[in-house]
């Protein structure tokens, strides 16, 4: 019988299997697939694994038996029908037996929701590291909430698995690794969902700090878009979706998060084509269709320079909303720290996620967004700015005069100016321009504007002289 081994390739650091002969039959699972695993409710379920050529492999879970003959290559591959959500307590058993009668029994497996969890530091950071961590880890008794940590790992070529479990959310398990355990972000979105829809939430959390997109996209999707060309022959470039995205395909999920880009500022023009790039390579090979992608924003900080590098790579992140199907953003400009990349309220990143996968993935009748430019209107010496997602009404969040509005002439020079809220338009004016053409909202890395809706959901920056209003919004 064939048995995989892992040997380490020191080029990337990192684990690649390979096949060796021993003399024991084996039928063996690719490891996102495993005891306390969570299976995605209402979609048809991929099993696969590797056993001997030609060798029949029949799996059996909740009543359903499906059988599949293993390739020249020994890997085999089955589909389970829908099935539908498990109770947190009422646990299912898998089966998975060969023709040599060797065989496999993976317990307490449920069925809910599954969500990949991706991104670089800020949702690498765990639970222990966020606002109140020490007593988040403690009250972490979720039995419902399953973990699965993808370990850090470069390959040149696509890998076809990773040490990793599935484990059951628990204080221990929660606050176990490095930089405070299980990433706070995807933790915070799935006790969420948890409650509200009252369903098994699975988490794959797969993530690296200081990494940029270009790491996570395949060098076959770069290569066909002739503006990221350029990245391929970097070389590092891919290595995180050889490691760490392709061994975890086409093990069924609902959607991405992805809280990255702090990598990539001061290339904001490019990552307006790079986000979309990765996001419709994950999409493509998954063979899902267009899953939901949720997006976060980063958070205001200082990068240095006159703040607009952070400001355009907001500017990206939100026009991949506007213009890329099934997607949306969770705006934090109200919840960043200005002297701290890795923001510490990670609970209302994840409420803000949760939002959004409730309305736009579920149907629920919330708001999910803070207020986004829609358009402008020049009206004298007054300049009328209009958003979708007011949510009810504008606000002044610290109920203080708006700020963060500046305004230009045709010099395009921006001078701040005066904000008032007028329904659910701003009109924005300044004595030292008498003929405006444009307006800026918290166009720069440190602003932190108070502009809001009455949810309580901060507004999105923008610059209406490169206006992104003419895309439809996936959002609406």
């Amino acid at each position: 019988m064939l048995r995989r081994s892992c040997v380490p390739v020191l080029a990337l650091s990192t684990a690649i299997c390979v096949w060796s002969t021993t003399a024991s039959a084996e039928v063996k699972l690719p490891d996102v697939i495993g005891s306390n695993m969570v299976l995605q409710q209402g979609v048809s379920l991929p099993i696969w694994g590797w056993a001997e050529k030609g060798e029949t492999v029949t799996v059996g879970i909740s009543g359903q038996t499906v059988s599949g003959k293993a390739d020249e290559d020994g890997r085999w591959k089955v589909t389970l029908g829908k099935l539908g959500a498990t109770p947190d307590d009422k646990p299912l058993e898998m089966t998975i037996k060969s023709s040599s009668g060797d065989s496999i029994t993976l317990e307490n497996v449920l069925v809910g929701e599954v969500w990949l969890c991706s991104g670089q530091s800020n949702m690498e950071m765990g639970v222990g590291a966020a606002k109140n961590g020490e007593a988040e880890i403690a009250a972490a008794n979720h039995p419902g909430i399953r973990l699965f940590w993808v370990p850090k790992e470069r390959a040149r070529q696509p890998v076809t698995d990773v040490a990793a479990d599935w484990a059951v959310c628990s204080p221990k398990t929660l606050g176990s690794g490095g930089w405070g355990g299980f990433s706070a972000a995807g933790y915070f979105f799935a006790r969420e969902l948890h409650k509200e829809l009252k369903v098994p939430i699975g988490l794959i959390f797969s993530a690296w700090s200081g990494t940029p997109a270009e790491e996570w996209t395949s060098r076959k999707a770069l290569a066909a878009e002739p503006s990221l060309k350029s990245l391929v022959g970097q070389y590092e470039v891919s290595s995180l979706y050889n490691g760490m995205i392709a061994p975890l395909i086409p093990f069924a999920i609902r959607g991405a998060i992805w809280y990255q880009g702090e990598a990539n500022v001061g290339r904001g023009d490019q990552y307006q084509v790079l986000l979309p790039t990765m996001i419709r390579n994950w999409r493509n090979d998954w063979g899902e269709g267009e899953f939901p992608f949720g997006i976060v924003q980063i958070a205001p900080f200082f990068y240095g320079g006159d703040g607009t590098a952070e400001a355009e790579l907001w500017e990206a992140q939100l026009k991949t909303v506007q213009t890329v199907p099934n997607t949306g953003i969770a705006l934090t400009m109200d919840i960043g720290e200005l002297n701290e990349i890795h923001p510490k309220n990670k609970q209302e990143v994840g409420r803000r996620l949760s939002l959004w996968a409730l309305a736009k993935v579920h149907g629920w009748p919330v708001v999910y967004s803070g207020p986004i430019y829609k358009s402008m209107a020049i009206e004298g010496e007054h300049i009328r700015i209009a958003f979708d997602h007011v949510g009810g009404g504008l606000v002044s969040r610290d109920r203080k005069p708006l700020t963060d509005f500046m305004i230009a002439g045709a010099d395009k020079n921006f001078l701040p100016a005066t904000a008032e809220i007028d329904g659910s338009t701003v009109v924005v004016v300044s004595d030292a321009v008498t003929k405006p053409v444009a307006v800026r909202f918290a166009f720069s890395g440190t602003a932190q504007p108070n502009l809001a809706n009455k949810a309580g959901l901060p507004a999105a920056p923008f610059r209406t002289e490169k206006s992104m209003s003419d895309s439809p919004q996936s959002g609406d």
